[in-house]
């Protein structure tokens, strides 16, 4: 080789060295955060607020839709009219207290007022279309069953030999569960210049499908179904439905994204949701929370 051919050779040897160490710095910022559908899967812990827990104090709801007065309420009629005697049957719930009939009450002021609902699962499947390395656009579908738990009391009477009658306040559970479905589109966004390790934010449209599910009291040993009046058997033209309603509002969450490889990404995740939680009446935007770990694949 001609010595004055020298430098043109060394400087395309060294254009091509660079421009291959640029293709794979390219290709490495862009193996986690490339474009393409992902699909996933979400497991997290669900914390709603009691705003609607009252649905499940006992009162329940007539065939309008409309909240029952103490003595419509489901309670009343199964506490002191099916179980307490009030046909002239027997009276299971004297006998749940070991106590004779007559001995024991049940008025309004024994009601549940303490409802609330307790930490669930939250489980989901998730969608995500990257349009480009940072944004995305998103759509999950979660579900829940929550439990609901609460106490209400009962009172027995026990005269004396000096004709006083001492009053025995005793408490027990109340309890039901509601189902919930959410619905969710909105955007991703992730920050930082890492391509491995980035933080992001996201949020959207939230739509929550909320369903009655059961409401149960149990008296010592004595359990009473008190979802079984949402349907009356032997009369169809009576038969009030558990209710079930469809609301809108609002997501948002912060998290960490880690790129496992080409395939694969986690995200650690919390998120604030705005809820209506239509299944009662006038109900509003509620604040609830969860904590999720979520995992991608990429097609």
């Amino acid at each position: 080789m001609k010595l004055v051919h020298l430098p043109v050779f060394i400087t395309l040897v060294t254009s091509q060295f660079l421009f291959s160490q640029e293709s794979q710095e390219e290709s490495e910022t862009t193996i986690y955060n490339s474009k393409g559908f992902n699909i996933g899967l979400n497991i997290g812990a669900y914390f709603p607020n009691k705003y609607t827990a009252s649905l499940y104090d006992g009162y329940g709801f007539d065939i309008d839709g409309k909240r029952n007065s103490f003595e419509n309420s489901f309670m009343y009629n199964k506490i002191i009219m099916e179980y307490g005697g009030g046909y002239g049957q027997t009276d299971y719930i004297a006998q749940a207290l070991g106590v004779a009939h007559g001995e024991w009450s049940f008025n309004e002021s024994d009601m549940p007022a303490n409802m609330r609902y307790n930490p669930s699962f939250l489980i989901g499947l998730l969608g995500r279309y990257s349009v480009d390395k940072r944004n995305a656009i998103i759509i999950n579908l979660h579900g829940s069953k929550i439990n609901v738990s609460g106490n209400f009391t009962i009172t027995t009477n026990t005269s004396t030999p000096i004709n006083q009658i001492p009053r025995n306040i005793q408490t027990f559970a109340i309890r039901g569960a509601e189902q919930r479905l959410l619905i969710q589109f909105g955007f991703q966004h992730l920050f930082g210049e890492n391509e491995k390790f980035n933080f992001f934010a996201e949020g959207g449209l939230n739509i929550t499908v909320a369903k009655f599910d059961k409401n149960e009291i149990l008296i010592n040993d004595l359990f009473i179904d008190l979802a079984q009046s949402y349907n009356v058997a032997g009369n169809p033209a009576y038969v009030i439905r558990k209710p079930i309603g469809t609301g809108y509002g609002a997501f948002a969450g912060l998290g960490l994204n880690i790129g496992i490889s080409e395939e694969f990404r986690i995200q650690l995740l919390y998120s604030p949701t705005l809820e209506n939680v239509n299944i009662v009446e006038d109900t509003k935007l509620k604040l609830q929370h969860s904590a999720s770990l979520r995992a991608y694949y990429n097609f």
